[in-house]
Formats: C-alpha cells, structure tokens, sequence
C-alpha cells in the first residue's frame, strides 16, 4: 500500500513504460540495502520518492564570500573546515563548533547537543554551509546550519547550482538519496496532468511535469516557489475532490424529508425561549430551517464559542422536525451534558408542545422499557441522550433528524450508527461543536458539511467575561487566596488536574491525590468534592447534583468538565500544569466559568520551558476569542498535533498546509466543487486523469478506513 497520494499518477504517456506505483527498486542506483533505507523514509514506490520532496536548498549558484553576508540573512557559503571542536560547558550540554574559511572570513557553525557533527568532517573539507548569518560573541556565527561537503563530484559540476536537500537515514546519504531522485525524475517524470488544461490556465498553475522537475532539479530559485505552489495546490484539490464527492455520493443516493420549517411548535419556541437571539444565532436558525426544508439530507456543522448558545439553536431544528411529524435524536458524549439539555431547553420545548424524552446508560430498566416504547410508537419527538441511542433496541417510528453534540468525541461508525436508524429515510445531520476550529481546517476536515458560525455570544456569557492570569510557580498561594475569596462571597470553584500520560487512570489518580491535599492541606474549612472520567455514572451525577445545588466550595477535576458543564455560580478556575494543554482545551475548560452574573477567573498555572510554551500563555491570558485562539494554536503547534487533523481517509499533505495557504485551499474547494457539479462522474474525457485519480484515492481511503 502506497504512503501518499502522488501513487495515484500513472505515468500513462507512451514514453513512460512504467507507472508511478511500480517498486522503487525499479529505479536506477537503488539495490536491496539502499531499497531497505529507503523504507524507512516511507518510500516503497516511485510514486513515494517522487513526492519525497527537499525540505530546504542549498543554493550554489549565487555565491557570496563569507565576509559579504549581512548579518540576519540566509546565505550558502562555500569554504575550507579550517577548525573542529566539541565543548562541554555543563553536564548534559555539548556544543560542537565548526570553522569553515574562505579567502575573505571566517563562520563558525554551531550545534547544540549534537556531538556526532564533529565526525563526519576533517580539517581540510571542501564543504557548503547554509543557514542565518548571525554575529555572536564577535564571530560570526551560524547556529545549527546544514552542511555538506563538496567531495570528488562536488567540484565545478555543482558550483553554481541548486542542491535540493532531503530528509534522509541511516545507510543512505543526501548525495546518493539526490543521485536516485534525479534519475526519477529523468526515467518517470512524464506523469500525465490531472488538472484540466483550462483549469490550470485560469488559475496560472504549471504542468505537473514542470513542477516535479522544478522542486528536485530547480534552476532558481524562484522556480523552486513556483514549483511549491503547484504541488500545494494539488494537494490541497485532491482532498477537495475526495471530500466533494463524498458528498455528492451521499446526497445522490439518499432519499430525505422536506420538513415543514414554519410550524406551530417552531412558532411558538420563539416565543418561549425568553431572550433575543444574537444575529448569528438568527443566522444559524435560517441556515438550518433552509436545509431541513430542502428535498436532500442536511449535513451542517454548527461551530460555536463557549457560551455562544448553541442549544438554542438546535432546539429550533428540533421543533421543526416535530412539526413535520418526524422525530429528532440529540446526542451527547455524556451524561452529564445530556441532562444539561433536558434542564436548558427541555422546558422551551414542552412549551412549545414537543414532548421529548432522555436516554442514557443509567435510565433506569423500567424508564427505559417505557421510553423505547414510546419512541417507537412516535410518543416521543425528541430523544435526548448519550451512546445509549445508537443500541440495537432503541428504534424511531420516523426519524428525520440527528444532531450530535461535540461529534469529535464520537466515532464515524457510532455518528453513522444513529442516522441509520431513520427507517426508509437518511435523517438530516447537524453536527456541534464548542471546540473552535480554524476555518482551513473546517473546510478540509469537515468539508463535506456546511458550516454555520456562532461568534458572538449573548449578553457578557464566556471567556470575555472571565479574567485570564498566568501564574507562576511562586504565585500559588496568592491564587490559592483569590479562590477561598470568592468561596466567603458565596460562590464556587473548579481545580483542574492536567493529564499526566495517556492514561485516563493516571489522570484520575492526580485528580484523587490533589483532592485530598486540597481538603486536608489548603482548604480544611472548605468542602472539597472531586469529580473524574473513571467515577461511576450514578457516582458522577451524585457530584454535580451536590455541585450545581452548592454543597461543594471547590471541585477537584480532571478535564471531563470540559465539555458542557453549566455551573452559573462557579466564578474562579485553577488550572494545574497549564503547559500541558492546548490553546483550544484551555479555552474550553475557561468556558465553565463566569457563566452567570459574576465575573470569572482563571488561573493557570504553568511554568512554559519552551519559547512556544511562553506564546501559547500569552496568547489564552491576552485573547478570548476561540477562534483567534484556534488559528494560534494551528500556528504554534503544528497541523500534525491539532486532534483531528490526520482523519482517517484523507491523503496526507507534504507541501500543503493549513497556515498560509487559504487563498490555494479556497480555489481548490471551488474548482473541485465546480468540477463535481458539472460532471459529477468525471466522464467527460477531459476529466479521465481526474476519474482515475478519484478511483485510486477512495481505494486507499477504504484500506485505511478497514485496516
């Protein structure tokens, strides 16, 4: 099986005999040893080492001497290793240090804990070095350069052009991984273009030959960016195309219900719901009620901030479905959230005439006989609950409508297990989420929903009505102060406990010894209660019954708090090892307080090593905007550690990215879209690339969906 979607090219023009999924073996220079290393870098095929593509350059065609390089500027240097050393200032540090000269200066490279760099030069190499010209203690200096020695075919041959620099491994050197790359490049380069010639004239993107020779073989630089940009956005239209036609595939062959969107019960919601909506939720309503009202299946995701009112939302879409005579299943990650429904909205509904009902793991056996029996016989309109809805017994007369809450935490098949369950028909689906979510990644990730935004929340609700407060290791009786504080003023307080390792136990257990410390410790004048994934469902209800009603000051948890909990009293937040977090799931647990008519804070203590651990803190004490949070959060950490990224399916992205790139992935939506919608089979002859490309893709996503 193929690592990547450039297998889906097949060299078909007559003068490439070979295709572009053979075995790398099939290319010149590679043996058995060197097939063997190459695997390691995840290449099997030519298709895997033609999109194997050079993480940086060394550019040797636009030499400068050492002496004119400006400080702060990125340079490649050709020189002589005039000098090698390793220094050990303190345990656990080494610095190594190489001169390397030329006629007019010196540069010292520098590298940190990284001993091996002294062996692999000698005094006397001919070497390129790359990277930022700095001056430091007087020397000029570059800190953890690239660089390589110019040997027996690095002479006047490569003096004067552009090295593409490769990620590599053990048995297998840049020089020879280059050598086997360009003959690729010569021997199967010939890869016919998927993208419609006319496409790629209106959007000024070359052949994709072009730029498979430009970003291995590049003769400037500039083609080097322009070869980047080609291959960007190919990555960017086949995940577009994968995600469009999953949609059309589904739409075609569902039958939905047009439901009745201006009915007596929706009328009357909007009446009991007893403030006004903000222009988003109005927006949102429209945008759903249009759906629900059209003669094919909704696939919507809601995307809300904390507090941003949601449920409101969705209750409307509910009643919609009642007044069609159809029935409606919300789903939640737990119970404590699905109760928080029947307490939020459950009273609007009943008055409004949609009898609604709960189901969970702990319903109790004779409730949940009596339940199931109504749904199944349309007594009930709306089912609320948790993964109880998708057991085999619990059947709808007529279910038209799914909405799932948080449907992160759900799996495909349990998502997909709850819409089979509406007989004869495919339900509606809105999906919510209260985890921002950049709008890139919305649109790759979920690009088979459309997508309504709640920004804006009503009255002074959420994290805008909370104070954010980095506290250091030193400030912790101060924050241990402001909380015993807001507990004399009649109000409450969570503790959170981050995690420990991957396992929920491990967590549960810093929870429960925290817990204890606090009660015994920092606050025996207070009644401290703790609240954990692992507890019991009858155990964990206990907690937040005797929370919500006051009789716990403080609750020690772990971060199943996170997600929907409503405690309007709870005013103040203790975040222990805040640099363990992300920027979203602090934004989440932010969002527990200030809810009510008190201000909230949150303290976060945290003592960041890193850089980057510094900026996240700064940016969740100094930004309440989820979605600014997001798209900072997507910037610090990297695609590649936000949840969600690497769904299972999607070919993976090399050059692609969800940061700086949302003018190429916005054309890409539009041009797969607007391919699909014209030729929704891709049988036009022009499409056929594109058809087999298609074909390929949902192959490999099917192996990977199964495996």
């Amino acid at each position: 099986m193929s690592t990547g979607s450039a297998a889906v090219f097949r060299a078909s023009d007559p003068r490439c005999a070979e295709t572009w999924d053979c075995p790398v073996e099939r290319v010149r220079h590679v043996d058995a040893r060197r097939a063997e290393a190459l695997a390691k870098l995840g290449i099997r095929t030519v298709g895997d080492l033609l999109s194997h593509y050079p993480f940086r350059y060394l550019d040797l065609s636009a030499l400068k001497p050492i002496r004119d390089v400006p400080f702060g500027a990125e340079a490649t240097v050709v020189g002589t290793v005039a000098d090698i050393r390793v220094k050990e200032p303190r345990p656990r540090l080494s610095i190594t240090e190489i001169a390397v000269a030329d006629e007019t200066a010196v540069v010292v490279g520098v590298w940190f804990n990284q001993p091996y760099m002294a062996q692999r030069f000698v005094v006397g190499d001919r070497v390129a070095m790359a990277g930022t010209m700095v001056l430091d203690y007087g020397l000029r200096q570059m800190k953890n350069p690239f660089v390589e020695r110019l040997g027996s075919d690095g002479g006047p041959v490569l003096l004067g052009r552009i090295l593409p620099v490769y990620r590599t491994t053990d048995g297998l050197s840049t020089a020879w991984l280059r050598r086997i790359i360009e003959s690729a490049v010569a021997d199967f380069g010939c890869v016919p273009d998927p993208l419609p010639a006319g496409l790629r004239a209106r959007r000024g993107l070359p052949p994709l030959r072009w730029a498979l020779r430009a970003i291995h073989l590049p003769r400037s630089i500039d083609e080097v960016g322009s070869a980047r940009r080609r291959l960007a956005y190919q990555e960017h239209f086949d995940v577009q195309l994968l995600v469009a036609a999953r949609k059309h595939a589904r739409a075609a062959a569902s039958q939905a219900v047009s439901h009745v969107v201006d009915g007596p019960r929706v009328t009357a919601l909007s009446r009991e719901i007893p403030f006004p909506l903000t222009d988003d939720q109005q927006r949102a309503v429209r945008e759903i009620l249009a759906d629900m009202a059209a003669p094919r299946p909704m696939s919507r995701m809601l995307l809300g901030d904390v507090g941003s009112g949601k449920t409101a939302v969705a209750a409307f879409a509910l009643a919609a479905a009642a007044d069609s005579g159809g029935q409606a299943a919300m789903m939640a990650p737990t119970e404590v959230l699905a109760e928080q429904y029947v307490r939020s909205i459950g009273p609007w509904l009943s008055k409004a005439g949609v009898r609604w009902a709960l189901l969970t793991g702990s319903t109790p056996r004779s409730e949940r006989s009596d339940t199931l029996a109504r749904a199944a016989s349309r007594q009930v309109d709306v089912l609320f609950g948790t993964h109880a809805l998708i057991q085999r017994d619990v059947e709808f007369a007529r279910l038209t409508l799914v909405v799932v809450d948080e449907q992160h935490r759900f799996g495909v098949e349990q998502r997909l297990g709850l819409r089979a369950k509406g007989a004869g028909v495919m339900p509606d689906l809105l999906v919510m989420t209260a985890t921002p979510i950049p709008r890139s990644l919305a649109l790759t990730l979920y690009g088979d929903l459309d997508a309504s935004y709640l920004r804006v929340r009503p009255g002074a609700r959420g994290p805008g009505h909370v104070v954010t407060r980095i506290v250091p290791r030193a400030g912790r009786a101060e924050a241990y102060e402001r909380l015993r504080q807001a507990v004399r003023e009649g109000r409450q307080a969570y503790v959170v406990c981050a995690l420990v390792d991957e396992s929920d136990s491990a967590e549960a257990r810093a929870a429960t010894r925290e817990a204890h410390r606090l009660q015994t410790a920092v606050f025996p004048d207070l009644r401290v209660g703790l609240l954990t994934g692992r507890m019991r469902p009858a155990e964990k209800r206990d907690v937040m019954r005797r929370f919500v009603a006051g009789e716990i000051d403080v609750l020690v948890s772990t971060t199943v708090i996170e997600v929907g909990v409503d405690v309007p009293n709870a005013t103040v937040m203790i975040v222990e090892n805040g640099e363990r977090y992300g920027l979203a799931q602090l934004h989440q647990l932010r969002g527990r307080i200030g809810r009510g008519e008190h201000p909230g804070e949150f303290l976060v203590f945290a003592d960041p090593k890193t850089e980057e651990g510094r900026e996240r803190m700064r940016a969740i004490a100094e930004t309440s905007d989820g979605f600014a949070l997001a798209e900072a959060d997507l910037r610090l950490r990297g695609e590649g550690d936000i949840t969600g990224v690497r769904q299972s399916g999607l070919p993976p992205f090399r050059l692609a990215s969800f940061t700086g790139q949302e003018d190429l992935l916005l054309a890409a939506r539009e041009d797969a879209a607007a391919i699909l919608e014209s030729d929704p089979s891709l049988a036009l002859p022009a499409h056929a690339p594109l058809s087999e490309r298609l074909r390929a893709m949902q192959a490999e996503a099917t192996a990977v969906d199964s495996g």
